[in-house]
């Protein structure tokens, strides 16, 4: 019962920071409230058993994301332009896609049954095989580092081009303020 009651204070609080993310216009606003929703994430995640994924999403999502963001607004201007044209047409699609991924969840099985396919087939598999396989105690760190070690080495690199690309924009940045002062000077 407490748990519900906390999943349901956590979510209301993440769509609050969604809907104030979207009415913001400083983008120093929007992005701390973006880290704001990455951790409210983490929590959630925690709440759900899921450890692993909420560090991650700490890490990446209010660490990682929020420093590539702001060094992202010291290249632009500090307020978002007003748009010209509604956003009728981008509801629409929202609210299909959104309606799409609920209907694809509607023969999932649920939350924590014993009886789901995850739970007969892929779960005891790794179970049983990671101690012979891998040699790590912790199965987590095991799937994560070894079976889908692919998958976890994209995510790096995805990350880390993110900050090479960031830091080579504020590189231009400051060159770009050097040139101004010489041209002033």
């Amino acid at each position: 019962m407490i748990d519900t009651v906390t999943n349901i204070i956590l979510l209301t609080m993440l769509v609050l920071t969604a809907l104030a993310i979207v009415r913001m216009e400083r983008l120093f606003a929007v992005v701390m409230l973006s880290g704001v929703f990455s951790l409210l994430s983490a929590l959630l995640f925690v709440t759900l058993d899921a450890v692993d994924v909420a560090f991650t999403e700490a890490a990446v999502g209010a660490g990682i994301s929020t420093v590539l963001l702001l060094g992202t607004i010291a290249l632009t201007k500090p307020v978002e332009r007003r748009a010209r044209h509604t956003a009728f047409i981008p509801f629409i699609v929202v609210l299909v896609t959104g309606a799409a991924l609920v209907y694809g969840t509607l023969d999932m099985p649920a939350f924590g049954d014993p009886n789901a396919p995850a739970q007969i087939h892929v779960g005891p598999e790794y179970l049983a095989r990671t101690p012979d396989d891998i040699d790590v105690p912790n199965v987590v760190t095991a799937i994560l580092g070894s079976y889908r070690g692919y998958d976890t080495l994209g995510e790096t690199a995805v990350v880390f081009t993110a900050g090479i690309g960031v830091l080579l924009l504020l590189s231009g940045l400051r060159r770009r303020r050097e040139d101004e002062e010489e041209d002033q000077a």
